[in-house]
């Protein structure tokens, strides 16, 4: 059986469960606290971050890592242009969410909001929340210039770019931080990526202590 340690809203575990889910990987979710730093998670990865991927006698860790290698070995239902421009432009956008996006909008709304009250780590700080909110506007609109331009973010078919975006997306969502009234391409791809099969069993996670928004499991939203 393939294992995953992960935490249910961490973006970069969510990129991996929907990377296993596309391609049909049946896997046992397993809870980490991670922020606990226990000695026997520590054996696993040193870096004492989810996600950790053990599968096929290895231990993975790094999104980016384990989903490249599923890549690699699955082949069926490819996430992953075959033209190296094709496979530049993804890579690049991965960055784009896993960097970018991540420092300026989900460590300042999810990380506040949520991690910080899981790990006792003190109170959301207002200025960090007000700076996501503003900078989650920027990001929206460039998604939407990408989406006038293409089909999906990286191109004509959906690839890892997309799962990186919609792993994000999908945190903020659960907090009801997202303004999907803010660019109708952006929720229209939303809604596609939201009602496929691999995006399931995100829509019932649901973490002890946080309710998700009432519209965050509703196809339809």
């Amino acid at each position: 059986m393939i294992e995953l340690y992960h935490f249910a809203l961490s973006p970069f575990c969510r990129k991996v469960r929907l990377t296993l889910a596309e391609k049909k990987l049946e896997v046992q979710l397993i809870d980490e606290p991670f922020w606990e730093a226990s000695s026997e998670f520590l054996r696993r990865n040193a870096a004492g971050k989810v996600p950790v991927l053990r599968i096929d006698g290895l231990t993975l860790s790094e999104s980016q890592a384990i989903c490249e290698y599923l890549e690699e070995t699955v082949p069926e239902h490819p996430l992953m242009p075959r033209d190296p421009e094709g496979r530049a432009e993804v890579r690049r956008l991965v960055a784009w969410f896993d960097d970018k996006f991540h420092q300026e909008v989900t460590s300042k709304l999810v990380y506040e909001r949520v991690n910080k009250k899981l790990t006792r780590s003190g109170y959301p700080d207002g200025t960090n929340v007000k700076n996501g909110v503003k900078a989650i506007k920027f990001h929206l609109d460039y998604m939407g210039w990408l989406l006038d331009q293409r089909r999906w973010l990286a191109g004509p078919d959906m690839t890892l770019a997309d799962f990186a975006a919609a792993a994000h997306l999908s945190c903020l969502d659960y907090s009801s931080d997202v303004d999907w009234n803010r660019n109708q391409g952006v929720r229209d791809w939303y809604a596609k990526i939201k009602s496929r099969p691999a995006f399931r069993s995100l829509l019932a996670d649901v973490v002890p202590g946080f309710r998700p928004a009432s519209h965050y499991a509703d196809l339809d939203f």
